[in-house]
């Protein structure tokens, strides 16, 4: 169960977390979990390139371990770079030392201020401690192309129904999401262009009550 579109009440509730970007741009924010993955992740940057557009990819400690020279490349194409824990893990089912230690284990190879939990779990103790050094960043739409259940027409229709000025939208880079990323992807950024939309970094920011 999740939900696409996040509603006000939970980006009140947690309002030090940044959940959109207001702005009264024609502007969005594409941002990518779980990479870098060999192929997937260059194919993004690709298109990425292709519109000029840029993102921001919050990776996997592991992933930058193995892929180094794929994390360097998202640096050297101007990208934004995050925090996504070193092992992927559930805020939820972590001891919060543990959780911390697994952060600390990314920022030992790795450099950012940007922050995002996995699954967006996240205990209250954890978000405390975490705030001190980076932003917390989660989401205004989730695309849902992690999600077997679905077909790619209706993860489209997820974003395309949903996203505002401001948007920050969360794609995967990783083999699960792919099926669906390859044909979402192209249709969106293609979408964007054609409207006079563009795509941006996330930066530090401080967190905006919506």
């Amino acid at each position: 169960m999740y939900l696409v579109k996040t509603p006000n009440i939970v980006k009140n509730l947690l309002s030090d977390h940044i959940w959109d970007i207001p702005t009264d741009e024609k502007c969005v924010y594409l941002t990518f979990d779980d990479g870098p993955i060999p192929e997937i992740t260059p194919w993004v940057l690709a298109l990425l390139k292709k519109y000029d557009f840029k993102a921001t990819f919050f990776c996997v400690g592991e992933n930058i371990y193995k892929h180094r020279d794929i994390y360097n490349q998202i640096i050297e194409e101007g990208h934004s770079i995050g925090n996504h824990t070193y092992n992927h893990l559930n805020g939820w089912l972590t001891d919060k030392s543990d959780y911390l230690e697994n952060i600390q284990k990314w920022d030992d190879i790795a450099d950012s201020n940007l922050f995002r939990p996995p699954y967006g779990k996240l205990k209250p103790t954890q978000a405390v401690a975490i705030k001190q050094e980076k932003t917390i960043v989660m989401w205004d739409i989730l695309s849902g192309d992690f999600d077997a259940s679905i077909t790619a027409e209706q993860c489209l229709d997820n974003v395309i129904s949903n996203f505002k000025e401001g948007s920050i939208i969360v794609f995967h880079d990783n083999i699960k999401a792919f099926e669906k990323l390859k044909i979402v992807l192209p249709a969106f950024c293609k979408l964007l262009a054609e409207q006079g939309w563009h795509s941006s970094k996330v930066e530090a920011l401080e967190a905006v009550v919506v």
